[in-house]
């Protein structure tokens, strides 16, 4: 399915976190599914949010590559962005547990950003922090090593699971400083149409919380019911857009 960059450039205004409570009104997935766990973080928390298409790997860094076929490169890695709807989220599944070695560094990400690729996943390590915070390219990691060691990239564009959550070649991503989370491409369009009234509901509780003066909690509980009822709209308005 396309998304047009307008879209993309919609998501982007959002945080993940709320991208995520719009998701669950489409009933599209298990409310437990379709983002990574805590062992994937934002290096970069400062950064805006992240939104690209999956472009997947496997790695390794524990012993060098043993020879045949079965190992990507680089360039071939690159060639595959051509392929991808929009801008690649470049996402390593690192298959050493736990894991030996950076998966990248300041090269490898200066390459990727050169290609158009907009961010990086990988449930591994990552190194040289300065200079890709520098590049102001996020990247989301499961740790920090100083050291490559024998790093070598193996099967390129097939799924992959990071953070706990599968991931395939051409996923939508969106991630900032909470996580990442996957967003149905079915449903991309009418998320992103959808978000700014779900923020517009938030706020009728969230403008009475952070007013001056004393609060009852009748009150608090009158703003709750009202924001339960456009929830309920907004969600009526979800599902009949799937």
């Amino acid at each position: 399915m396309t998304i047009s960059a307008a879209t993309l450039e919609m998501l982007r205004k959002y945080d993940t976190p709320t991208i995520c409570n719009v998701i669950e009104l489409f009933d599209v997935i298990p409310r437990n599914r379709g983002f990574m766990d805590g062992r994937i973080k934002s290096n970069f928390p400062e950064l805006p949010p992240m939104v690209g298409f999956a472009c997947t790997a496997a790695f390794r860094s524990d012993a060098a590559p043993a020879g045949g076929d079965a190992y990507g490169s680089l360039d071939q890695q690159i060639a595959m962005f051509a392929d991808l709807p929009g801008p690649a989220v470049v996402v390593f599944q690192d298959l050493d547990d736990p894991a030996v070695a950076a998966t990248f560094g300041e090269v490898m990400c200066s390459s990727y950003q050169a290609f158009g690729s907009v961010g990086l996943i990988t449930s591994g390590a990552g190194r040289d922090l300065d200079q890709v915070r520098a590049l102001k390219y996020p990247v989301f990691t499961g740790g920090t090593i100083c050291a490559h060691a024998y790093c070598h990239l193996l099967h390129l564009g097939l799924p992959v699971r990071v953070g706990g959550m599968m991931v395939s070649q051409g996923d939508l991503l969106h991630g900032d400083a909470n996580g990442v989370t996957s967003i149905p491409t079915k449903i991309a369009a009418a998320v992103a149409d959808i978000t700014d009234a779900f923020i517009d509901a938030e706020k009728i509780v969230m403008d009475y919380v952070k007013a001056p003066g004393v609060k009852n909690v009748t009150e608090y509980a009158a703003r709750r019911k009202e924001f339960g009822a456009q929830v309920a709209k907004l969600t009526k308005q979800a599902q009949a857009s799937k």
